[in-house]
């Protein structure tokens, strides 16, 4: 089968596109390189495109019939809670006019009738729960980035019935982590990237608000490996190779909570390095507490999260560290604490 991956030179996608590669798939990848690099998709052929521009839905049936594609897995996208609360117009165009071409794509298109759509926990907003299943009422996103991926999966439900189009929903929690060290976070857009980042120019790495209603203060979030996450897409693939299919939208997390401040601790922990964080103020638009519950994919993909916190923390340092652009010098570190 031939997958079509959009933005898989990026972090997540990358991880996706080896795990194609790795299951014996032909992968096609569509990226306008904003973030990712093509040397993390050897073996893939790239098109460089912007796939949230004018005529891009056109180009996309193009190069989907070229290609013999029988699935796309959709990730291009902008990601950035606070930048989405700054600039909400930019993002209703970046990530709505995306999924509107990929899916226009898809409908002109002859063979390519299978949808993975890279969406998100923020869609649900601030739940009533603790641990949140795929099917809780209402999902009240607080930030535009969340209302993008929310009103994106009901486009892609819209598409089933008159284009034939199997859809799933991959509502992913904090994603992070690295598997093979090349593969590593190339933006400093989410946690542990930005723990280190200021840890490199000899900064103190920053905690964003610790007066939530939460145990230690700090945000909780549940941490998902990279790896498991890629593992995920492998499994929805197959899933819609399925006539009979119960659901379409599935939690990708642990079902456990950790704190900003414990990432921080088990930071301390793997690297060694005796810094003292410090805490700013709270970013609009993150919510305090947000776990997802597994089961759905557990139970109808067979799917099971292998890695835990320590895990996803040594493997983000290790890839780091093997960056000679990012490397640490730990030793320096230390002698100048």
């Amino acid at each position: 089968m031939t997958v079509l991956v959009t933005g898989g030179c990026g972090y997540i996608g990358a991880h996706v596109v080896h795990a194609l590669h790795q299951a014996g798939e032909k992968v096609v990848v569509v990226d306008d390189l904003s973030y990712g690099k093509p040397t993390r998709i050897e073996g893939s052929r790239l098109y460089g495109m912007d796939i949230s521009a004018p005529g891009a839905g056109e180009r996309l049936a193009e190069i989907l019939d070229a290609e013999d594609v029988e699935a796309v897995i959709h990730f291009a996208a902008r990601k950035q809670v606070g930048e989405s609360v700054e600039k909400p117009l930019w993002y209703y165009q970046q990530n709505i006019n995306g999924m509107l071409n990929v899916l226009t794509g898809m409908t002109k298109s002859k063979k390519a009738k299978k949808l993975v759509f890279s969406s998100s926990a923020a869609t649900y907003g601030v739940p009533p729960v603790d641990v949140v299943p795929e099917d809780v009422v209402p999902m009240l996103p607080i930030n535009p980035y969340g209302q993008t991926k929310l009103f994106g999966e009901w486009m892609a439900r819209a598409c089933e019935e008159p284009f034939g189009i199997r859809f799933c929903a991959l509502r992913y929690f904090n994603v992070a982590g690295c598997g093979p060290v090349e593969l590593e976070d190339p933006a400093t857009l989410n946690l542990i990237p930005m723990l280190l980042d200021r840890l490199k120019k000899g900064k103190a790495p920053a905690i964003f608000g610790d007066d939530y209603p939460t145990p230690d203060g700090t945000c909780v979030r549940d941490y998902i490996h990279v790896s498991d996450l890629a593992d995920a897409h492998i499994a929805a693939l197959s899933y819609l190779d399925r006539d009979e299919r119960k659901y379409d939208a599935f939690n990708v997390g642990t079902g456990e909570g950790t704190s900003v401040r414990q990432i921080v601790d088990e930071l301390k922990k793997v690297t060694g390095l005796p810094f003292k964080e410090t805490v700013m103020a709270r970013r609009a638009g993150d919510p305090p507490h947000l776990i997802g519950s597994p089961k759905r994919i557990n139970e109808e993909m067979g799917w099971h999260a292998k890695y835990n916190v320590e895990d996803i923390v040594r493997s983000a340092w290790e890839a780091w560290q093997a960056n000679p652009e990012h490397h640490i010098d730990v030793e320096h570190w230390k002698q100048a604490d």
